[in-house]
This record gives C-alpha cells, structure tokens and sequence, in this order.
C-alpha cells in the first residue's frame, strides 16, 4: 500500500505529463438527469467540509479546481437546468434552517 507521500508523488508526476493540459473535445450526450446528479457529485466533491480533501485535490491547483466548477455549471446552463438546480438547492436550505 502506498504511503501518503508516495501517492502524493504518483499524481504529481500523473498530472505532470507532457499533454496533460492540453484541451480535448468530448462530444457527449447525457439525460438531463444524469446532467443534474453530475453537477451534485463534482459540487459535493469540491466542498470544503470537516474532512480532509482527497490527495488529487489538494495536489490540483485552485485554477483547476475552478475549471471543473465551471464545467459544470456550464453544463446545468446547456441542459436548461440551472434555475431548477437552484431551487432545489433552495429547498435543501429552506429544511435545514427550519430544523
């Protein structure tokens, strides 16, 4: 089993190699759904909480990071599906204050 050091330098040297920053297409079509659980999972992922972030995340520089968050919303915006994730993101607050 690797040591936190040395996963640590198995992602650098992952993330380092020549091409890693270069662009890509990716033509994909998904349900709307699936558009929707996506943007909740990479959401969930980069929150901040109690617990300690993945080692690839704290190895991923901040710009990055901001990348996937604006992928993300850009595909909510692409989907049509902003305005409800925003409701329903609503309505999680709206229960947890009321608890």
């Amino acid at each position: 089993m690797l040591t936190e050091n040395d996963a640590a330098q198995v992602f650098d040297t992952i993330l380092s190699i020549p091409g890693m920053n270069e662009p890509v297409r990716i033509d994909l079509k998904i349900s709307r759904k699936n558009v929707l659980l996506l943007h909740h999972v990479i959401e969930r992922g980069l929150l901040e909480n109690n617990s300690s972030p993945s080692m690839l995340l704290r190895r991923t520089a901040q710009e990055n990071i901001q990348e996937i968050k604006q992928l993300s919303a850009d595909c909510l915006a692409r989907a049509g599906l902003t305005e409800l994730h925003e409701k329903l993101a609503g309505l999680g607050t709206e229960k947890n204050s009321k608890s």
